[in-house]
Protein backbone atom coordinates (compact mmCIF):
# COMPACT_ATOMS: atom_id res chain seq x y z
CA UNK A 1 0.00 0.00 0.00
CA UNK A 2 1.02 3.51 -0.98
CA UNK A 3 1.47 5.97 1.59
CA UNK A 4 1.37 9.80 0.59
CA UNK A 5 3.00 12.78 2.47
CA UNK A 6 1.92 15.88 3.10
CA UNK A 7 4.37 19.07 2.93
CA UNK A 8 2.73 22.10 5.20
CA UNK A 9 4.77 24.52 7.61
CA UNK A 10 4.02 25.09 11.16
CA UNK A 11 0.46 26.72 11.59
CA UNK A 12 1.15 28.82 14.71
CA UNK A 13 4.19 30.66 12.82
CA UNK A 14 2.06 30.67 9.43
CA UNK A 15 0.02 32.51 11.24
CA UNK A 16 1.25 34.52 13.09
CA UNK A 17 3.45 35.39 10.20
CA UNK A 18 0.03 36.69 8.46
CA UNK A 19 -1.29 38.67 11.77
CA UNK A 20 2.17 40.66 11.26
CA UNK A 21 1.83 41.30 7.33
CA UNK A 22 -1.91 42.66 7.67
CA UNK A 23 -0.51 44.60 10.77
CA UNK A 24 2.10 46.12 8.83
CA UNK A 25 0.10 47.12 5.99
CA UNK A 26 -2.44 48.49 7.96
CA UNK A 27 -0.08 50.63 10.03
CA UNK A 28 2.17 51.51 6.26
CA UNK A 29 -0.21 52.55 4.11
CA UNK A 30 2.29 53.83 1.31
CA UNK A 31 3.49 50.14 1.37
CA UNK A 32 1.84 48.64 -1.78
CA UNK A 33 -0.44 45.62 -1.16
CA UNK A 34 0.29 42.65 -3.92
CA UNK A 35 -2.49 42.30 -6.67
CA UNK A 36 -3.16 38.74 -5.24
CA UNK A 37 -1.28 35.70 -3.61
CA UNK A 38 -0.87 32.26 -2.95
CA UNK A 39 0.00 29.42 -0.85
CA UNK A 40 0.21 25.83 -1.16
CA UNK A 41 0.20 22.66 0.52
CA UNK A 42 2.23 19.81 -1.49
CA UNK A 43 1.53 16.29 -1.34
CA UNK A 44 3.41 13.56 -2.63
CA UNK A 45 2.75 9.60 -3.55
CA UNK A 46 4.16 7.49 -5.78
CA UNK A 47 0.67 6.38 -7.76
CA UNK A 48 -1.89 8.63 -9.24
CA UNK A 49 -4.40 7.27 -6.89
CA UNK A 50 -2.46 7.83 -3.57
CA UNK A 51 -1.88 10.97 -4.81
CA UNK A 52 -5.22 11.83 -5.45
CA UNK A 53 -6.00 10.19 -1.99
CA UNK A 54 -4.01 12.82 -0.03
CA UNK A 55 -4.95 16.25 -1.87
CA UNK A 56 -8.55 15.04 -0.87
CA UNK A 57 -7.30 14.94 2.29
CA UNK A 58 -5.96 18.29 2.20
CA UNK A 59 -8.85 19.92 0.41
CA UNK A 60 -11.88 18.49 2.36
CA UNK A 61 -12.03 21.00 5.49
CA UNK A 62 -11.42 23.24 2.63
CA UNK A 63 -15.07 22.56 1.33
CA UNK A 64 -13.30 22.22 -2.11
CA UNK A 65 -13.30 19.45 -4.88
CA UNK A 66 -10.10 18.18 -5.88
CA UNK A 67 -9.25 18.44 -9.97
CA UNK A 68 -7.93 16.08 -11.99
CA UNK A 69 -5.67 18.49 -14.55
CA UNK A 70 -4.23 15.55 -16.34
CA UNK A 71 -0.86 13.52 -16.09
CA UNK A 72 -1.28 12.81 -12.71
CA UNK A 73 -1.80 15.91 -11.32
CA UNK A 74 -4.34 17.11 -8.88
CA UNK A 75 -5.36 20.43 -7.54
CA UNK A 76 -7.97 22.31 -5.51
CA UNK A 77 -8.10 25.99 -4.50
CA UNK A 78 -9.88 28.00 -2.47
CA UNK A 79 -10.10 31.66 -2.89
CA UNK A 80 -10.24 34.44 -0.08
CA UNK A 81 -10.21 37.50 -1.93
CA UNK A 82 -7.44 37.81 -3.83
CA UNK A 83 -5.81 35.03 -1.79
CA UNK A 84 -5.60 31.96 -2.70
CA UNK A 85 -5.03 28.70 -0.45
CA UNK A 86 -4.04 26.10 -2.94
CA UNK A 87 -3.78 21.94 -2.82
CA UNK A 88 -0.98 20.71 -5.43
CA UNK A 89 -0.44 17.13 -5.83
CA UNK A 90 2.49 16.44 -8.66
CA UNK A 91 3.81 12.94 -9.37
CA UNK A 92 7.38 12.56 -8.47
CA UNK A 93 10.55 14.26 -10.76
CA UNK A 94 11.11 10.89 -13.01
CA UNK A 95 7.37 11.05 -13.56
CA UNK A 96 6.98 13.75 -15.19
Amino acid sequence: MSQYLIRSGDRAEFLAGLRELAAFLTANPAVLAPRSASFGIFVDASDPATRREGAEHVAEPLGVPVEDIGEGHYSARREFGPITYAVIALPPREQR
